[in-house]
């Protein structure tokens, strides 16, 4: 049966065999199916509300108070996650993540404790060393970043983004994956970044090999302060220019092109493609910026180790629900309430994070040493790869192209499970190329970019 799904999905192609457009008939994985029906509403609507009920979530606020401040939500969102742990007969892994944070003279003005809470759900495949990782802040603020004690409900930032990664716990405890899943709800947001900080340099020391970082940030609202209603949109935030680029990498991007290629954008193009797979009617909006404009997010300091890091946001945003006093004034009301929050469209952005993250969790390892001929001049393009990994299932490779000016990848075409391909009359000129993994039930890797090959090995 698996091979009969690929068979309606190949293109079979060997070095100098000529390239034809082929249509690839591309299935929906029904435990994905399943997961996705299973997303609640209601639990969503459940976990904001309850957020918000803290009074306030800042980071300098109470730890101590059973009710109120930071602590008493850090230890209700422990409890959810060990909750669904017993659930899973102990498959979700939870973890502290508690580190402090000394006076910055900004945003910090005492020493203070902060925690991030872990999910962790372990590959089962001992050759896998993918880490994918999904996360949201659950801290909140009022108008001043300094006040710790007035009411910041906090519903929409980011209570959405913490209800939809308890969810994912939720949901996703229930199955095995071959890669590891790391769920985690981060601290000190609001205050620069600072469970997200930590938690990246921690992976970056220990050699986590984090293939893919979402933050789901401000994902509630479908009402923008522009008065536009958008629940079938959702937008992806992903850099161009990677992080840690070198001279040497910078010029060799500046000859060739390929500034809308870093492994952010290949991430981007992939939560897309699959998102929108499984979510009929629903759209992912790629925008070419790190961040909001002048904005940042938790996915910043991931990606300034190194990794593929993007951020999930709410088509429109209402800034009059973001960072604001709970009032009103003149008739307009101010403040991030619960009552703000369209739960149907965050089940929406849960079911978007479950789909890329079970279809890239079951997916074979992406490519190695993925390299384009350059060897002499030709109308042609031969690409060649290393397997990233050799599971029972992989049934081989996707050969993606697009044209230059294409934001997304226009064609994928199938060329069995081989380690090079030459694609006649496609020129390095004028297409841009990449390769993924892909098993016999259709789950992709990551899309790998080529790097420069001036002879065959």
């Amino acid at each position: 049966m698996r091979w009969l799904r690929l068979l309606l999905m190949m293109l079979f192609l060997a070095p100098g065999l000529s390239l034809r457009a082929q249509p690839i008939a591309i299935h929906r994985d029904p435990r994905i199916e399943e997961m996705l029906r299973d997303v609640s509403p209601a639990e969503i609507e459940r976990h904001i509300r309850t957020l918000a009920g803290f009074h306030t979530r800042h980071s300098l606020s109470t730890q101590q108070d059973p009710r109120r401040g930071i602590g008493a939500a850090a230890r209700w969102l422990e409890a959810q996650m060990r909750r669904y742990s017993e659930a899973s007969g102990g498959r979700l892994r939870v973890e502290l993540d508690t580190f402090w944070v000394e006076p910055d003279g900004r945003r910090i003005n005492r020493r203070v404790r902060l925690t991030n809470i872990l999910g962790i759900l372990p590959g089962r495949d001992p050759a896998n060393k993918q880490v994918i990782l999904i996360g949201a802040h659950y801290d909140s603020r009022a108008s001043n970043p300094m006040d710790s004690i007035s009411y910041a409900p906090g519903a929409n930032d980011d209570g959405s983004g913490t209800a939809v990664v308890l969810e994912l716990a939720r949901i996703m405890s229930r199955y095995d994956y071959d890669a590891t899943i790391v769920l985690v709800l981060f601290a000190g947001e609001e205050q620069g970044l600072l469970g997200s900080e930590h938690l990246a340099r921690r992976a970056r020391e220990e050699g986590w090999q984090i293939v893919a970082m979402i933050t789901n940030d401000i994902v509630g609202n479908t009402e923008g302060e522009n008065g536009i209603r958008d629940n079938r949109r959702l937008r992806v935030f992903s850099e161009g220019v990677p992080a840690t680029e070198t001279a040497e990498q910078a010029q060799l991007r500046q000859s060739i092109g390929g500034e809308n290629d870093s492994p952010a954008r290949q991430l981007a193009r992939y939560i897309k493609e699959v998102a929108e797979r499984y979510l009929d009617q629903f759209e992912i909006k790629l925008i070419y910026r790190r961040d909001r404009f002048l904005r940042g997010g938790d996915h910043i300091p991931f990606s300034r180790q190194g990794y593929a890091a993007v951020r999930l946001t709410e088509m429109h945003e209402h800034y009059d629900r973001q960072h604001q006093n709970v009032r009103t004034e003149n008739g307009r009301s101010f403040g991030d309430l619960p009552e703000y929050v369209d739960v149907a469209y965050v089940a929406q952005v849960a079911r978007v994070n479950l789909a890329v993250a079970a279809n890239l969790a079951w997916a074979p390892a992406a490519p190695q040493e993925v390299e384009i001929d350059v060897s002499g001049l030709s109308s042609d393009t031969t690409l060649r790869w290393k397997p990233g990994s050799t599971p029972p299932d992989l049934a081989g490779y996707y050969v993606l192209l697009r044209e230059t000016t294409s934001p997304v990848w226009e064609r994928k075409l199938f060329v069995g499970n081989t380690t090079e391909v030459t694609l006649q009359g496609y020129s390095k000129d004028n297409y841009f190329f990449a390769v993924q993994a892909v098993d016999q039930e259709g789950h992709e890797s990551l899309m790998v970019w080529p790097r420069l090959a001036s002879r065959r090995p």
